[in-house]
C-alpha cells in the first residue's frame, strides 16, 4: 500500500502507459498513435470549448433580459413623459 499523495496536476503522458511494467509495446506504431492522441484532444477541446460557449451565452441572454426586465418600465415611462411634454406644450396663462 502506497501512502503517497495523488497530485491532481500530475498529468500521465503516453510513455507511461506504453511502458507500463518496463514491457514496451513493440506492435504499437507510435507515430500512429501520437497522431490519433492528438487528433483526439483537439476533438475533445473544441467540443468542450462549444460548450463552454453554449453556456456563457445562456448566462448572458439571461443576464441581458434580466436587467432589461427590470430597466424596461421606467423607460417606457420617461419615453411617454417626454412625448407627451413635446406633443402638447403647456399652455400660458394670458
Amino acid at each position: 500500500m502506497t501512502t503517497e499523495l495523488h497530485d491532481p496536476r500530475d498529468i500521465p503522458v503516453l510513455t507511461d502507459a506504453v511502458e507500463r511494467n518496463d514491457q514496451p509495446y513493440a506492435f504499437l506504431d507510435a507515430k500512429a498513435a501520437h497522431a490519433a492522441v492528438v487528433t483526439e484532444t483537439l476533438n475533445l477541446a473544441d467540443s468542450l470549448l462549444h460548450q463552454a460557449t453554449k453556456d456563457i451565452e445562456a448566462i448572458l441572454f439571461e443576464r441581458v433580459f434580466d436587467q432589461l426586465r427590470a430597466q424596461l418600465p421606467e423607460l417606457v415611462d420617461r419615453v411617454l413623459r417626454e412625448h407627451a411634454v413635446s406633443t402638447n406644450p403647456p399652455e400660458t396663462g394670458s
